[in-house]
Order: C-alpha cells, then structure tokens, then sequence
C-alpha cells in the first residue's frame, strides 16, 4: 500500500505540475491569444496523463483523482479505507504539485486564485466531463483495457475544448487549482460547486457502465 499511495502522489503531483507548469508557460509565450494559450495548455495535460497511467497504471491504479477512486469503490474494487487514503494523497500531491510549478516560474509559491468559474454552465460541464472521464476508463477497461492511457489522455484534450470549464473533470486537481493564481487557477469559494458536479457526474457514469457492461456475453 504504501508503494501505491506514493504513487498516487507522485502521478498527481506530476499532473498538477504538467496543468498548471504548461498553462504558465502558454499564458507567457502566447501573447494574449487565449485560444493559443489553451491549445498549450490542453496538448501538456493530455499527454501527460497518457505517460502517466503507463508509468503507474499497473502499480496503483493510476487513479489520480478521487472521482476515478470513488467509482472503483462504487463498484467494490477498493476498499473504504485505502479509497480514502487515496484520496488524501492525491490532494496532497495536487497541491505540491502546484507549488512546484510555481517554483519552476520563480513565482510566489503560495497564492489563492481570484480566476472565478461558476455558473450553470459551468457546473454542467464538469459533471458531463466527469461523466466522460469515468465513463471512458470503465467502458475501455472493458472492451481494451491496453488502451486506456490513449484513451484517458484523448478524451481530456476533447474535453478542454468542448466543455465551458475546460474540464477539470477531478476534486484534487480542483482543489489544488484553487491555490494557484494563473492561468489555470478557480477562485476557492468556486471550489465545492465544481466538485459537487464532478462526483455526480462520476456516479452516474459509474452506474451506467456497470449496467452496459453487465452482460454476459460481454464480459469476455
């Protein structure tokens, strides 16, 4: 266990460092163009998520988001207590990880966002992103489950451009975006709405793959 939390924490460190490191780097170099800036940001964020699940995916899991951890727990595949030790360390990793990135810039380490993300649209985006998110890592397990890294890392950098929020689509990354006053910060008090939407969406597509993919003829 200890091997699979530190994992966790490093995977979800290396994100948070990869999220917001990149959308420093293409707020910089981007010269105001914000459609730029995201391309950036957008291109970093998948790719890492790719060689991140082929770095960890065999020893924990590669969950790196406590939405991924809480359906594996819906569907019995992780005990209660080591889902929550999960989900601390990816929090915790979320926010070295953000830190870290600031270090890199040479900027305050520690900040608070004022980058405000809140609305209807907002909140329905994260939960249909989350719904992609885990509804794409459910269903590929299934049908190809070598796949996944590809598919995880695709689906997010359609998910950054078809979804309002831009698709944070995880709580520990929400969580430690907050602290973060860039390009890819949320303003804290914008937090619990956007994880409220991203578990929702992580039941529902949780409960629907369980019930696609309960077929016998199926489950090969």
């Amino acid at each position: 266990m200890s091997r699979k939390l530190t994992a966790e924490f490093v995977g979800t460190l290396l994100l948070l460092a990869t999220v917001v490191g990149s959308g420093i780097m293409a707020e910089n170099l981007a010269g105001g163009n914000a459609a730029l800036a995201l391309l950036g940001n957008t291109i970093a964020t998948g790719a890492i998520l790719v060689v991140l699940i082929l770095m960890f995916g065999q020893l924990s899991g590669a969950h790196f988001n406590p939405a991924v951890t809480l359906a594996f727990l819906i569907r019995g595949e992780i005990a209660p207590l080591p889902a929550a030790a999960y989900m601390l360390v990816q929090i915790a990793g979320g926010v070295t990880g953000v830190w870290l990135a600031h270090g890199m810039f040479a900027i305050d380490l520690l900040q608070i966002s004022v980058h405000g993300r809140t609305g209807t649209g907002q909140w329905l985006s994260e939960a249909v992103a989350t719904f992609g998110l885990v509804g794409t890592i459910l269903a590929v397990l299934k049908t190809r489950a070598e796949a996944v890294p590809f598919a995880v890392g695709l689906y997010i950098i359609a998910a950054y451009w078809f979804t309002a929020s831009t698709s944070f689509a995880n709580p520990a990354v929400t969580i430690a975006r907050g602290l973060t006053d860039t390009f890819t910060g949320i303003e804290p008090t914008h937090i619990p709405a956007f994880i409220g939407a991203q578990l929702v969406g992580a039941v529902i597509a949780t409960l629907l793959m369980n019930w696609l993919f309960s077929c016998k003829s199926i489950d090969r």
